[in-house]
């Protein structure tokens, strides 16, 4: 098992359907966890990479009625230190 974090943002705040249906998703199988954070605009889901993949767990979050406009990358920028050579 390979558990995969993915955050996506939203615009249009979802209604109580698609709140209902997103819940839902922890029935799919691979599905661990779905956290939505209303007052940041996005959805984090945990998914097994060995049963889903990305695009689809993208797909279920769509038809669970959120408007996901972006995917957030969750992996902090490096931040490149430069050094000088010694003297």
């Amino acid at each position: 098992m390979t558990n995969v974090d993915v955050l996506y943002r939203y615009e249009a705040q979802p209604t109580e359907a698609a709140v209902v249906s997103l819940a839902k998703l922890r029935e799919v199988y691979g599905i661990r966890a779905v956290r939505l954070h209303e007052a940041e605009h996005t959805v984090r889901v945990e998914y097994d990479a060995t049963r889903l993949t990305e695009p689809t767990v993208r797909q279920f979050v769509r038809r669970a009625g959120i408007d996901v406009v972006e995917q957030v990358n969750l992996t902090p920028a490096l931040e490149v230190i430069e050094t000088s050579p010694a003297s």
